[in-house]
């Protein structure tokens, strides 16, 4: 996952709206969108290499959404970062304390950010900063760096869902996904250094990359209502952003 954006408490039907972009090699094996076998309170799709996922929910209310942070190098690492929201998923620790758990961990795996949410409760840590952050009641976006960090994309994204919560009460998935399907490039001179070149910044910087062999896999939206019914969304893409399979399914909160 390379790009989330979030509205957390702020709007009177959807108590949590999340939007995001999976960018990934295309030949890097997954599932798509799925009930797990095994574990059949887990909706997310799955990642075939290190089985775990870039962002799921189960019938408990829990969700979790991790993302890389994006280094020149990465190390050799024992453990997968879709490990941390497998985990959380499979798990019943509180958001707050698995946080907590994972940052002492945080040397296992390589850079990461970590969003994961318990009904009434929503976490955010990275092992790239110390501190675990409850997050109050906001719009928030998460890339490749930390939260909220003002990356172009980022920035543009948030702001994007911002405007469509202000004008549009009942937001659907078109109009969500739509907040992250910019396709064109920012402008050099605003880009972050990550240590990976200009060329790289340039084509990782736009919220949907069009690659042939590294791209958006998917966009995928969830939402949370207050009545306690989950759907969740998910498009898929091919090589160059040809639209693939849309997956949707809803789950009602376990009382």
């Amino acid at each position: 996952m390379c790009l989330m954006i979030l509205a957390w408490q702020t709007h009177p039907e959807f108590p949590l709206i999340v939007v995001a972009n999976r960018d990934e090699y295309h030949q890097r094996p997954s599932t798509p969108l799925h009930f797990w076998t095994g574990a059949p309170d887990i909706l997310a799709g799955r990642d075939l290499k290190g089985g775990g996922t870039w962002l799921g929910v189960n019938r408990n209310g829990r969700w979790a959404g991790v993302t890389n942070y994006r280094e020149g190098r990465e190390n050799p690492a024992p453990r997968s970062r879709g490990d941390l929201t497998r985990e959380f998923l499979q798990g019943s620790t509180p958001a707050v304390d698995y946080a907590g758990q994972v940052i002492r961990n945080g040397a296992d795996y390589n850079g990461f950010n970590l969003l994961v949410g318990d009904n009434e409760t929503l976490a955010y840590c990275s092992n790239r900063h110390s501190a675990v952050k409850t997050l109050p009641p906001g719009i928030y976006s998460l890339s490749n760096h930390l939260l909220d960090s003002p990356w172009p994309k980022a920035e543009h994204a948030k702001a994007a869902l911002t405007a469509l919560l202000q004008r549009q009460q009942t937001p659907d998935f078109s109009s969500l996904a739509a907040c992250l399907q910019r396709q064109a490039p920012f402008a050099d001179e605003i880009l972050p250094d990550t240590g990976v070149g200009i060329a790289l910044e340039r084509m990782l910087s736009p919220p949907f990359i069009c690659g042939h062999e590294y791209g958006t896999r998917c966009t995928s939206v969830l939402l949370m209502s207050r009545a306690g019914t989950m759907q969740m969304t998910e498009q898929n893409y091919q090589p160059g952003g040809r639209p693939g399979r849309r997956l949707s399914f809803s789950l009602d909160r376990k009382r």
